[in-house]
């Protein structure tokens, strides 16, 4: 019997057998700009807690699969310093949300910053990619799609902030591209709880339009067969 991960509406892989050769943990911006209050989220105003709710869950998940062998990869969003990769319409929302990504010593999401590091509890192990990104979907502008087929990857579970904008978008750009899709729930994070919850529902509609959604738990319970 193929080893799979029990998820909601199909088993994850839909098609073919989990191997940690072809299964890939996507990490997407858990960085300080995402997760601490004085980060580009907290700076809005929003509650960083749903955010950083996430954190312990993913560490399950990246347990899970580091034991079992399989790869971890993580996303990290920002901006050169001078700002030449970022559009005019990103710059122009940033100043009427009132945390101008180019304001004086508060500067969030830049590379090189404080606030564009990757969380200590999270942070990469040697020979974990990082793929750096200024657009909501990892695989814009970023080699993500040439090391994903490099290292034979074809499943990929989804983690990080925000599920309902750069998770969506890289879980549905993937979809696209031919990945077998596993959204894991409790390892995502949203500034509303009824957004994690549209977000969610709407990877499962149409009997899973996008993929299929599972816990930590049980994604860390099947990575135990490959151990």
């Amino acid at each position: 019997m193929a080893l799979q991960v029990a998820a909601d509406p199909y088993a994850f892989p839909c098609v073919g057998e989990l191997t940690p050769d072809n299964t890939a943990l996507l990490i997407i911006d858990m960085q300080f700009d995402f997760c601490a209050a004085e980060g580009y989220i907290g700076l809005m105003g929003y509650d960083i807690a749903p955010l950083r709710a996430p954190i312990e869950p993913i560490r399950e998940a990246r347990a899970a699969a580091r034991k079992a062998g399989v790869h971890v990869l993580y996303t990290r969003q920002g901006y050169r310093a001078d700002l030449a990769d970022m559009t005019a319409q990103k710059r122009w929302r940033s100043r009427q949300r009132g945390t101008p990504i180019e304001a004086g010593e508060n500067r969030v999401l830049l590379r090189g910053a404080p606030g564009w590091q990757i969380i200590p509890e999270l942070a990469p192990s040697e020979g974990e990619a990082v793929i750096d990104k200024t657009a909501n979907g990892a695989f814009y502008g970023t080699d993500l799609d040439n090391v994903l087929r490099a290292k034979g990857i074809r499943n990929i579970a989804f983690a990080g902030n925000t599920i309902d904008c750069c998770v969506h978008s890289t879980l549905r750009e993937a979809d696209d591209r031919g990945y077998c899709c596993l959204l894991l729930a409790d390892c995502c994070g949203a500034v509303d709880p009824e957004l994690h919850r549209a977000a969610v529902a709407m990877v499962k509609v149409e009997g899973g339009v996008f993929g299929s959604v599972a816990m930590a738990e049980d994604f860390a319970a099947a990575l135990q067969g490959l151990s």
